[in-house]
């Protein structure tokens, strides 16, 4: 069996009714199963074929939101990243008209379809820890353990929508609820205190089941194994929330939450193992500039999505045949070093940054009025996600949690100004770039706007920087965009972000429900 349809069949989902529910339900009344259905659930947890098939189901139906719209597409647009005018598709979202029939159609499948995942979980869960469960003793922790991790990166992700922008201040607000239960009724709206209490529950919960995780000893297994008769459900580890992807999420949580020690404490653990033992490689230069270039930099991913369909979101958004009001693009006609009208001399302080050189190119794109008239546009496109890969797993890798982030964690919240800045130039090293020398004069604003930026660099396309902005109450932010405003500076870097912005509101679907 070659590699992909290997791990192919690792995701492939199982349909039962019942599970894996479709998008028209909410977490409040998911499971409504008669006698045949509940039959068929039980048959399914039978073998541990029924369990990793419907965690891997979980796995696969994340690529509904997490492959464009939580990723390369809307979350970033609303994080200013792109060139977006009012007759952009994406426009509602970059203006943030939460009141648009747009953004609530797109927030209300982003609840339900999150709630629903964490839904199965919780019934899966629960047959973990049956009385008469069959599920064997090695798979315990393995399915446990990536469960309960999921569920609660899917709910610290649903807080970093709807929630506050997190402080002592805002702790006790109330936001959304922690669904950990497969009942049927409408669980409370919670604290974001106590939401991202119950997340870093889960979490150590977790850890503590996949500490043994073969990743620690093993490394990533992205390969078809040598014995036959292995059983390939514990490997390609990237494609799990192994050990280490837990161990990031828990310092992303503990810096979110404002406790910078302890998430320097996991940042600083992670990376110390990792140094020693070399699970998530740096990318080198010749594999990010050879004939099939690694440009996601995917031996750094400590967890990302399957996406068969990665391609299609390509095509829709970056491709230089992307339609013009469709296409997420930079600002710009070139990128000669100097020229600041073009965006991604903003973005880049580095001409020979890898993450430029062979990142972006200056395309032409064809707009089409209502009309039939065309238009041709100069225009910067990312191809960060272009099918570059052939017969390789990382063709169809999304990365949601790479290790540049725990460098970038560790550097925010080091003590030492020079312990630091040695994580961020640990990162620009592995870009190409000069290392950043300190004078002695910085403050710890100017070591903050380092790690901003080497941030937006690292997460294009990766759907973090809007929660990076929000994190941090950004009320500036950097723009690919060349204006859309009439008071606006097109040679301008940023562009100002009202803190309104980071916090969406319960959809319609759920509000209805509460109401009634």
């Amino acid at each position: 069996m070659s590699q992909i349809m290997n791990i192919k069949n690792l995701f492939k989902i199982v349909v039962v009714s019942g599970l894996l529910a479709g998008t028209s339900t909410s977490c409040s009344d998911w499971l409504e199963v008669d006698l045949e259905d509940s039959i068929l659930e039980n048959k399914l947890f039978e073998t541990n074929e029924g369990y990793t098939s419907v965690l891997n189901g979980v796995y696969a139906k994340m690529n509904e939101q997490y492959g464009s719209t939580l990723s390369m597409g809307t979350i970033d647009a609303m994080a200013k990243l792109y060139d977006i005018g009012s007759n952009h598709n994406q426009y509602p979202y970059y203006n943030f008209d939460f009141d648009g029939a747009n953004f609530k159609s797109m927030s209300g499948n982003v609840w339900t379809n999150l709630y629903s995942l964490i839904a199965n979980l919780n019934t899966l869960l629960d047959f973990c820890d049956a009385p008469e469960s069959t599920l064997k003793e090695h798979y315990y922790p393995y399915i446990k353990g990536e469960a309960l991790a999921l569920r609660a990166m899917l709910h610290f992700d649903l807080l970093r929508l709807y929630g506050p922008i997190y402080s002592e201040k805002t702790a006790n607000t109330v936001c959304i609820p922690y669904q950990e239960t497969s009942s049927k009724d409408i669980q409370p709206l919670l604290s974001a205190q106590a939401v991202l209490e119950k997340v870093i529950r889960d979490l150590n919960a977790a850890s503590e089941l996949l500490k043994d995780d073969r990743i620690r000893t093993e490394g990533v297994l992205n390969s078809e194994p040598e014995n036959p008769n292995e059983e390939v459900d514990f490997r390609y580890r990237q494609f799990r929330l192994n050990y280490y992807a837990v161990q990031g999420l828990l310092a992303r949580a503990y810096l979110w939450k404002g406790d910078k020690a302890t998430a320097y404490q996991y940042a600083k653990s992670i990376i110390t193992e990792n140094e020693a033992n070399e699970i998530f490689k740096w990318t080198p230069k010749a594999s990010i500039q050879g004939t099939n270039p690694d440009l996601i930099f995917s031996t750094e991913v400590m967890f990302g999505l399957y996406n068969l369909s990665r391609l299609n979101s390509y095509d829709n958004y970056f491709n230089p045949n992307a339609s013009y009001t469709n296409a997420l693009t930079f600002a710009g006609e070139t990128m000669a070093e100097g020229d600041m009208t073009s965006k991604t001399n903003w973005f880049y302080d580095d001409i020979n940054d890898l993450r430029l050189s062979e990142m972006w190119s200056v395309e032409t794109i064809e707009e089409v009025d209502n009309y039939g008239a065309t238009t041709m546009h100069t225009a910067l496109c990312f191809k960060k996600y272009d099918d570059v890969y052939v017969s390789s797993t990382r063709r169809y890798m999304i990365p949601l949690l790479r290790m540049s982030e725990i460098y970038l964690i560790a550097a925010e919240c080091a003590t030492d100004m020079n312990e630091a800045i040695g994580y961020v130039n640990a990162i620009r090293a592995n870009r190409n770039c000069v290392n950043i020398e300190l004078t002695g004069n910085e403050t710890q604003e100017s070591i903050q706007t380092y790690i901003d930026n080497e941030f937006a660099r690292e997460t294009i396309g990766e759907g973090q920087l809007y929660f990076y902005y929000k994190r941090l109450a950004k009320t500036s932010v950097l723009s690919g965009s060349s204006g859309d405003y009439e008071w606006a500076d097109w040679y301008g870097a940023e562009v100002d972000m009202d803190l309104q912005n980071y916090v969406w509101p319960l959809p319609p679907v759920e509000e209805d429900k509460r109401a009634n």
